[in-house]
């Protein structure tokens, strides 16, 4: 769908804004990879850049959540993220401009430094678990409340809401939600405790980049602060990174004993929203790696 004329020169502002000087956009051309967006390759007489966008109603406030978490991000410094030049609506649109990334092909160096990026990632801390926002991780509104303890928050703003939402649309069935409260009453023994880690909070390989250049760069976050087991387990769960990512890791930042047999419990989280969104057997995939724990 071509983008509107209203919105076209809105981000010819923006962009002159940020520029500091005029700018036009020349074309907008539709590309693939905006998931629940529209996304578009912006030609432009300043050069090249990206925007994705929705129904300004459809999910309140996406594009500044996403906004949000680039720049929290970007300022952790660990690895590349694309900067952010603008969000907002027209009519009945929403936008966010960003930074166009262009294509590289991937190889070990790639996946050695996004390893030892993401664990330079993890090194920043916060008081709490959780943010003071919320946000999304794909169209699932994810609710980031405080809690001084990970597992207390990863139940209450990770796990129970959508056990309850999965239990209510008929996703599950009323077993499979009491083996969770069984999972709660055991969640205190089973993480290592851990500071709060700053989470990329949807690391899949959907959600990474490489440049031009070779560097591995972070897209679409769903940021908080969480036990950074989260993150490696999402890198998991639709086929895994590299070797070579897990090895610099370590290298950088070793984890706990007995972090891959924690990754079920960790993808219970995503694994839930999917069942959530899509049904189909991602359902019997959560209660499979549920029933390992109990």
């Amino acid at each position: 769908m071509p983008l509107p004329r209203l919105l076209i020169d809105q981000l010819s502002e923006r962009l002159s804004a940020a520029l500091g000087t005029t700018v036009d956009v020349e074309e907008a051309i539709p590309v693939g990879g905006g998931s629940i967006n529209d996304a578009y390759r912006l030609g432009t007489d300043a050069g090249t850049f990206f925007v994705k966008t929705n129904q300004a109603d459809r999910f309140p406030s996406l594009f500044e959540a996403e906004a949000d978490g680039l720049e929290r991000l970007r300022r952790a410094g660990a690895l590349r993220v694309p900067r952010v030049i603008a969000f907002g609506e027209e009519q009945d649109t929403s936008y966010l401009l960003l930074e166009h990334i262009g294509g590289g092909g991937r190889d070990t160096a790639y996946w050695e430094e996004l390893g030892r990026g993401l664990a330079r990632l993890h090194a920043h801390t916060a008081p709490l678990f959780g943010l003071e926002r919320s946000n999304y991780i794909g169209s699932l509104v994810q609710v980031n409340t405080p809690h001084a303890s990970w597992p207390d928050f990863f139940i209450h703003c990770r796990l129970e809401p959508l056990v309850k939402r999965a239990r209510d649309k008929q996703r599950i069935d009323g077993a499979m939600a009491l083996r969770f409260e069984r999972l709660f009453a055991r969640l205190d023994h089973l993480f290592p405790q851990e500071p709060p880690a700053l989470l990329h909070g949807d690391l899949w390989s959907g959600n990474i980049l490489c440049a031009a250049d070779g560097a591995p760069v972070l897209i679409d976050p769903a940021v908080y602060y969480g036990h950074r087991e989260m993150d490696l387990a999402m890198t998991k769960l639709f086929g895994g990174f590299e070797d070579a990512f897990y090895g610099a890791y370590q290298a950088e930042r070793p984890m706990e004993p007995g972090w891959r047999g924690r990754m079920d419990l960790c993808n219970l989280y995503p694994l839930l929203g999917h069942a959530l969104l899509f049904g189909g057997s991602y359902a019997a995939q959560a209660d499979a790696c549920l029933k390992r724990f109990l």
